[in-house]
């Protein structure tokens, strides 16, 4: 498998446990009574909140793709940059619930694998 099928697929990966993170926050108990009243753990939901949450869901998104598209020199920065964002987003837009904590946590480490792939990317210090 070449390094940019696995850093796509690692985006997978991250994608699942971001959709499962939020899928077992619903059967939470009390969960569904604060998505009720528009306020979720003190942050308030409104259209641009949802609006920012899909940006950074889009950026783990497209990097699936661009993972595969981009020149390998071009993909390295590009998954670099995304990372950072998507770190900063799932601890940033995180609960302290147990499973919550070990998704992200799970989140975080295949991140940093992905860093770790695309800095040592052989192909993208080429010049």
């Amino acid at each position: 498998m070449t390094i940019a099928n696995k850093i796509s697929t690692l985006w997978v990966v991250v994608l699942f446990n971001m959709a499962f993170a939020d899928i077992l926050s619903f059967i939470l108990p009390g969960f569904m009574n604060q998505v009720l009243t528009g306020e979720i753990e003190g942050i308030v939901i409104t259209p641009m909140f949802l609006l920012v949450a899909a940006i950074f869901i889009e950026i783990a998104i497209v990097m699936i793709y661009l993972s595969r598209a981009l020149t390998p020199r071009a993909s390295r920065a590009a998954n670099l940059v995304a990372i950072v964002l998507t770190i900063l987003f799932v601890i940033g837009g995180g609960s302290l619930a147990p499973h919550y904590i070990f998704i992200a946590s799970v989140e975080v480490i295949t991140l940093l694998y992905i860093a770790y792939l695309a800095w040592t990317w052989p192909e993208a210090k080429q010049r």
